[in-house]
C-alpha cells in the first residue's frame, strides 16, 4: 500500500511539472491570436507560405497569414493578413515572401514606404513580390556555367 502511494504522489509530481512547463512554452511561443486589422495582397505565387505563418518588419513580428485564396478572374493568390492594430503601414508598404532559411520555411516580410496615409482595415498592399524559385535559380547557374565552359572551349579551339 506504501509504494501505491508514493508512486500516485510522484506521478501526480510529473504531471504537476509537466503542465508547468507546458503554460511556459505557450507564454512564450507567441502563438497567440493577433488582435489587429485585417489587409490583404496579391502575389502571383506564394511557393509553400501557408496560414499561420508570421509577417515581420525589420525582423520583428507583427502579424500572421490569416488566409490564402485563388482569385478566378485573374488567377493571383490573394494572402489575408491580420495585422496587429498596434502598427499602421503606409500605403506604399511593399510585401514580399521569403524563406526564413535554406531548409525551408516561409514568412511575409513587409517593407514600409514613406507615405504619411496608412492602409485602412480591410484594404490591399498594392505592392508585391512572389518568393524566389531556389530550383529555378540553381538551374539558370547551373546552365550559365555550362555556357561560360562552351565558350572557353571554342576560344581554345580557336587559337
Amino acid at each position: 500500500m506504501k509504494r501505491s502511494i508514493a508512486e500516485t504522489v510522484l506521478g501526480g509530481f510529473v504531471l504537476l511539472v509537466a503542465g508547468g512547463f507546458l503554460t511556459y512554452s505557450y507564454k512564450t511561443a507567441d502563438i497567440g491570436a493577433v488582435q489587429g486589422y485585417e489587409v490583404t495582397a496579391d502575389f502571383s505565387s506564394v511557393g509553400g507560405l501557408k496560414p499561420g505563418d508570421s509577417v515581420e518588419i525589420s525582423g520583428v513580428k507583427v502579424g500572421d497569414v490569416k488566409g490564402i485564396e485563388l482569385l478566378p478572374e485573374t488567377y493571383l493568390a490573394r494572402v489575408h493578413i491580420d495585422i496587429d492594430s498596434g502598427y499602421k503601414l503606409p500605403i506604399d508598404t511593399a510585401a514580399m515572401i521569403s524563406s526564413q532559411s535554406l531548409l525551408g520555411g516561409l514568412y511575409m516580410s513587409l517593407e514600409p514606404g514613406a507615405e504619411e496615409d496608412t492602409i485602412e482595415p480591410g484594404g490591399r498592399i498594392q505592392y508585391t513580390q512572389a518568393p524566389q524559385n531556389l530550383e529555378q535559380l540553381l538551374g539558370q547557374f547551373i546552365f550559365s556555367m555550362q555556357d561560360d565552359k562552351d565558350k572557353n572551349k571554342d576560344k581554345t579551339a580557336e587559337e
